[in-house]
């Protein structure tokens, strides 16, 4: 029987930053992970991460929420993301580490915390991913549509409530993924930097063609479901943001992660946000808000309707494809690392912290991410999934804005090669951006997370909290205090 006392200890046990480091220095007993990635590839990888999602798909989700008003709702959306990458900024550069958000709560604020928002994550990448392998299917289908007017069958490219019975497509291009990553994160990097460079091209060409058709008139009236739609598309849009938390999961196979982890988060949220703005401006402008619902691959019919010729559809099609296989593959990169370290601290079972001797990859862990990113591709509608995703990516930024405020108040001397401007005024913005953004989402939504997270709290205690690498030899007092 664990009394009062010593359950409270348990569950507000935190993971030194010295501990940390250390694990990332010497080789521990599943492996350690190589670092071969720069400043320019990381970039590249939270741009991979970021740029299809609110794009490529969510917009035509989100339009019929907020009618022009979008161009706020992703401008909200975009200054949240800012907000809360400075602070990501701030705590990559104290603990450079995989695991993101949850190494960073582990630190902060204690270790069901920390489980808590490990959790969330698992949420906001596994379901993001199946999100963005839907959408893919969709741009494929365009692409056979322009060049052999022909196209999959609904039941095998669509999931059940959307027309099909299993979505083939979705799960051919996890396989394709996780085949790379257990190749080698060096060449993930290699192959996403080119697919990034590839999908800025597309969209600048559809910022070109599109603006051609630029009609004033499509933006009045500007926010026909008033600031309430606006909200409710920012929040529904807001797992488009992802790949900020994305760069933060390479900690431990960058080179000078001190340095390269903040300069990558800012460099690739600035990319991210200029371009999603410009190109949801040229979209409602070019095409009345009332013909984005229902419309599937919107940005290729878009274009279609402009030139009257199918070759700028085929274009931006074939880009959004090589886009969102670019997305999905660092998505699922990100939640192996998040699982990675989650496993090396006793979170989860030892299998999702070993490491292939040859690759140096967690090949298990990459195939376990798959199969159920597959399932959730194959067989679960797109709007359940973008909503779900925003609530765990919005929770997880929360708490990093907290965690900053909590490290500094704690150990307020600690060396921090990053420092949040206009502290604490940002981390309590962002805070409260969040919140605002997760109360205009759907009921079912906190329904889902609610059974989530009661998930997470009985895998906790019957499992979690017993295997912890703290309760087999928890730091000392003097320890805890360290950085």
């Amino acid at each position: 029987m664990i009394d009062n006392g010593s359950l409270r200890s348990s569950l507000l046990r935190r993971k030194p930053i010295s501990a940390f480091v250390a694990e990332t220095g010497a080789a521990t007993e599943g492996g350690e992970l190589k670092r071969t990635i720069g400043t320019f590839q990381l970039t590249m990888f939270g741009v991979g991460a970021t740029i299809g999602t609110g794009i490529f798909i969510v917009l035509n989700a989100a339009v019929p929420e907020a009618g022009p008003g979008v161009i706020a709702s992703f401008a909200i959306a975009g200054v949240t993301a800012a907000l809360t990458a400075l602070c990501y900024a701030a705590l990559a550069s104290m603990i450079p580490v995989s695991g993101s958000s949850y190494s960073y709560t582990y630190a902060t604020l204690g270790e069901i915390v920390a489980y808590a928002v490990g959790w969330c994550l698992l949420l906001e990448y596994g379901v993001s991913a199946g999100a963005i392998v839907v959408g893919w299917g969709q741009y494929l289908n365009q692409v056979f549509v322009d060049l052999f007017d022909w196209q999959l069958p609904d039941a095998i490219s669509q999931p059940p409530g959307s027309g099909g019975y299993v979505n083939i497509p979705a799960v051919v291009l996890v396989l394709l993924c996780c085949f790379l990553l257990i190749r080698g994160s060096r060449e993930s990097a290699t192959v996403n930097t080119i697919m990034v460079i590839l999908k800025i091209g597309v969209l600048v060409m559809f910022i070109v063609i599109g603006v051609t058709a630029f009609n004033s008139d499509n933006l009045t009236p500007f926010a026909p479901f008033g600031i309430a739609g606006i909200g409710a598309a920012a929040s529904t849009i807001f797992f488009s943001f992802i790949g900020i938390d994305a760069v933060s999961t390479a900690g431990e196979e960058v080179k000078d992660p001190r340095r390269t982890l903040p300069l990558a988060i800012v460099f690739a949220l600035l990319i991210v946000t200029t371009l999603y703005v410009l190109v949801a401006i040229v979209a409602v402008a070019a095409q009345p808000w009332e013909e984005f619902e229902g419309q599937e691959a919107g940005l290729a019919e878009i274009l279609r309707n402009i030139t009257g010729q199918t070759w700028p559809s085929l274009i931006l099609s074939l880009g959004a494809v090589i886009s969102l296989f670019s997305v999905t593959l660092v998505v699922i990169y990100g939640q192996t690392r998040i699982l990675f370290a989650m496993g090396r601290d006793g979170m989860l079972p030892e299998t999702f912290h070993k490491v292939d001797p040859r690759t140096l990859t967690p090949v298990r862990n990459t195939i376990i991410v798959g199969l159920f990113i597959s399932l959730l591709g194959a067989l679960v509608p797109l709007d359940v999934l973008a909503d779900l995703t925003s609530m765990g990516t919005l929770v997880a930024f929360a708490v990093v804005s907290i965690g900053v405020i909590v490290l500094r108040q704690r150990q307020p001397d600690t060396p921090r090669p990053f420092r949040v401007p206009f502290y604490p005024v940002v981390p309590l913005v962002s805070i409260a951006a969040c919140i605002y953004l997760i109360q205009g989402l759907p009921l079912n939504t906190f329904l889902l997370f609610a059974g989530w997270l009661t998930i997470a709290a009985i895998t906790y205690f019957t499992y979690s909290m017993k295997h912890s690498r703290l309760a087999q030899a928890p730091p000392t007092e003097e320890e805890a205090r360290l950085p």
